[in-house]
């Protein structure tokens, strides 16, 4: 029973957070923001007045495709944040040009969380594989080896963490210091930033839950022994 709640919880969690954000977005997607500035708008107003200029800004296909791009030094907005005039779109533009900031003030997390992305890309391809064929052939050397690959890849989402709500801490600041929302429109700006974040807090909770199983497990094996 209690390993049945256990997947139900690993399915449930991620849907939630992605039905908060959706339900967020699409709700204050529809909210025109005071300034009637486009995210484009917003984007570029930020990065100017942060002295970003050599960071461009790019339209880029989908829904909440939005993201920051370190390399090429490009904040690339999803079609309607890029063209929109929303509260939503404002509020992603914002958070998106927070982690250019992050990159240009060198943000430690940040550096660490680029650092990890090699090690947690093959950690992630990996580490099934391992802790299967250490389950299977009852190889407890394998299923730690894989444990450990899946804890560089848990580490990175977890690191991930500060990161988003760092841009977005720096969004909320941003967009009221230049000017791009009012005061009493704060509190949906908000929301559409928490409710981003929720994703990040449940793809780390689930990723955690999993690492713990498969400790347990290792444990269990060795005690078998």
């Amino acid at each position: 029973m209690g390993f049945l709640i256990y997947f139900i919880l690993l399915l449930i969690i991620p849907i939630w957070a992605q039905m908060k954000v959706k339900s967020a977005y699409k709700k204050y997607s529809k909210v025109q923001s005071s300034s009637g500035m486009t995210g484009a708008q917003v984007a570029r107003k930020i990065l100017d007045d942060n002295g970003l200029y050599d960071v461009r800004i790019e339209e880029v296909q989908g829904k909440l495709t939005d993201h920051y791009d370190p390399r090429s030094k490009v904040v690339r907005l999803s079609t309607d944040n890029y063209y929109g005039t929303s509260v939503a779109g404002a509020a992603v533009a914002a958070h998106e040009v927070g982690h250019a900031m992050q990159d240009a003030e060198d943000y430690a997390f940040l550096r660490f969380r680029h650092a990890l992305v090699p090690i947690a890309g093959f950690g992630s391809n990996i580490s099934f594989f391992l802790i299967l064929a250490g389950i299977l052939m009852g190889a407890t050397n394998l299923l730690l080896l894989g444990i450990v690959f899946m804890a560089a890849a848990v580490l990175f989402q977890v690191v991930t963490l500060p990161v988003e709500f760092n841009a977005s801490s720096r969004a909320m600041e941003q967009v009221v210091s230049v000017g791009v929302i009012r005061n009493d429109e704060e509190r949906e700006t908000r929301k559409v930033l928490n409710a981003a974040a929720l994703t990040y807090v449940a793809g780390a909770l689930v990723a955690l839950l999993e690492l713990a199983r498969f400790i347990l497990m290792y444990i269990g094996m060795n005690n078998d022994d």
